[in-house]
């Protein structure tokens, strides 16, 4: 009997160690950050941040694998693929895992099923600018452009489903203007087109547009928020001018459904330890991206949410799937 009893303890043992260990001793390899979007995205340059900060802290390299396409589908069917060992993570957004189910018939992905959030990562400030060559200076001025020339008027943005797009067809919603909608692989390629002339305007998330703010060539004219950007205090929304406008988009990291929790745990913490520090903060602040760090959880909710507000809209848009 006693024979028996110390042979079921060593078992159980044992069974202890084997599924402690991927935690104990992860990472014990390179780990893998796929991006749906171009380098130069908010989140490609978020994504990079977390890189450095994770390679210092554990001696690993993270990889920033860009995969653009198909509105950022191509990346996230690939990460909910991956094994579920916490080497394959993605750098998920508002577009990807809350407007993509109601703009594509088609998804490689299910974006509550096929994921274990770990972090957001912060909030992305998307702001409307123009080519400094038209005459607007204000929302107000847009609208009464675009009223005067219905149709002339094109915006550029990220993609299709992205909030950027989302945002031209809430003001279209909103104002009652005829713009239409120029779709591009990522924020770089958009406002590159809105320097050179051949759009007139674009939704941009701040950090590819803030680095041409004092060039002459574009201007902000307003951020979509609700609230003023406190970096940016003296630019406008757009619901100041326009009632009930508003539009939130977010950066998250996401690993496949299945990765175990305490590998989860251990990314959340290293990730928020990164994001936190001041220099981290001042460095994602610049590019328009507001910390958040939250939990596993609030992320989870956060999509919840946003596949509910981001269905309405699309089907009051009466934007049809592709």
């Amino acid at each position: 009997m006693r024979a028996w009893v110390r042979t079921a303890t060593l078992g159980v043992a044992l069974a202890f160690a084997a599924t402690s260990a991927p935690a104990q001793t992860y990472p014990s390899k390179p780990i893998t950050l796929v991006i749906g979007y171009t380098p130069g995205a908010v989140s490609d340059l978020a994504a990079r941040t977390l890189s450095d900060g994770l390679n210092q802290a554990w001696g690993q390299p993270v990889i920033v694998d860009n995969r653009p396409g198909s509105g950022s589908n191509i990346a996230a069917g690939y990460v909910a693929r991956a094994p579920a060992d916490g080497y394959t993570l993605m750098v998920g957004t508002d577009a990807t895992l809350t407007s993509n189910v109601f703009l594509y018939k088609h998804t490689p992905f299910d974006p509550v099923k096929d994921f274990a959030p770990i972090i957001n990562a912060g909030a992305n400030i998307i702001c409307l600018a123009v080519n400094a060559e038209l005459p607007i200076k204000t929302v107000a001025d847009l609208i009464a452009y675009a009223k005067k020339n219905p149709g002339k008027l094109s915006y550029g943005t990220s993609g299709v489903g992205s909030p950027h797009h989302l945002s031209g067809e809430l003001l279209h919603q909103k104002a009652g203007i005829e713009i239409t909608h120029i779709p591009y692989k990522g924020g770089g390629a958009a406002v590159n087109d809105l320097l050179g002339g051949h759009i007139g305007m674009a939704f941009l998330s701040l950090s590819a547009a803030v680095p041409h703010m004092n060039t002459g060539k574009i201007r902000i004219v307003a951020v979509v928020e609700k609230s003023r950007y406190a970096a940016l205090p003296d630019i406008p929304t757009i619901g100041e001018t326009v009632p009930g406008f508003e539009m939130s988009s977010w950066v998250g990291i996401f690993a496949p459904a299945g990765t175990p929790p305490d590998i989860v745990a251990k990314l959340n913490d290293a990730m928020a330890k990164v994001l936190k520090t001041d220099a981290v903060k001042a460095k994602l602040a610049n590019l328009g991206l507001v910390v958040q760090a939250g939990t596993p959880a609030e992320l989870a909710e956060i999509v919840k949410d946003g596949l509910r507000v981001r269905g309405e809209l699309v089907k009051a848009a009466g934007i049809q799937p592709e």
